[in-house]
């Protein structure tokens, strides 16, 4: 038992590191990801590194390949749309549920992440934008009372970071989410739930557009490809 939750403890922290290396560019698209290596690198046995690598795997950012072994993802649009679809049909039934019931404390909470979001533009601390863009829509879906569709709004906001990171990538962009967030943040306040769930909706389905666009430039799709990706 105590060796299992050794491992687990390890395969914790080497996940959290390969994440940050992986969403930071450190490792790029492409990038094979060997297990002795690894291993050699942080100081470990195999077995907490093929652990983390499973789990980066069920989050998107790496490929498991038989006889090649772990790779990192590319940008792909079909994983954004999955992970977009997705969203919109489960942030709305959270936000419905939720909003009524947030008290005071819970909008101060909004307000604390609003203004780390704020910060980290101004200061153009993209490594901060995925984590605390998560922290203020999971922020407001605080009183759902509905664990499991939060938990997998959660895990979706986590696989979506590296995209989030490159749809911010421009002041615009920056500016346009800091206004969305605070607008959202306006609604619910008024209790304008009903219109708060509709602007939510607006906000996700312009990110996807904008990631959309980005991605099938990086990759480039054009004509016929780029209508049929949702163009």
């Amino acid at each position: 038992m105590a060796s299992s939750l050794k491992h687990r403890t390890l395969s914790s922290a080497i996940v959290e590191q390969l994440r940050q290396s992986i969403l930071d560019g450190t490792h790029e698209a492409g990038t094979q990801l060997r297990q002795d290596f690894l291993a050699e690198q942080y100081g470990v046995s195999r077995i907490p590194v093929r652990e983390a690598l499973f789990q980066l795997e069920a989050e998107g950012l790496v490929r498991i390949i038989p006889h090649k072994g772990a790779v990192v993802s590319g940008l792909s649009l079909e994983e954004i749309n999955d992970v977009f679809d997705l969203r919109l049909m489960l942030e709305p039934r959270l936000l419905a549920q939720s909003g009524p019931r947030l008290a005071a404390k819970d909008f101060e909470r909004v307000d604390e992440v609003h203004a780390a979001f704020s910060a980290a533009i101004a200061a153009r601390d993209t490594s901060q934008f995925g984590v605390l863009n998560a922290r203020f829509h999971l922020a407001l879906y605080a009183r759902a009372e509905l664990p499991r569709t939060e938990g997998i709004v959660a895990g979706l906001l986590q696989v979506s970071e590296r995209y989030t990171r490159l749809q911010l990538a421009t002041l615009p962009a920056m500016r346009r989410a800091e206004s969305d967030h605070a607008h959202l943040r306006t609604l619910c306040r008024e209790g304008a739930f009903a219109e708060a769930c509709d602007f939510l909706r607006d906000h996700i389905e312009a990110v996807r557009g904008d990631l959309v666009r980005m991605v099938a430039e990086k990759l480039g799709m054009v004509g016929d490809k780029a209508e049929a990706a949702g163009l």
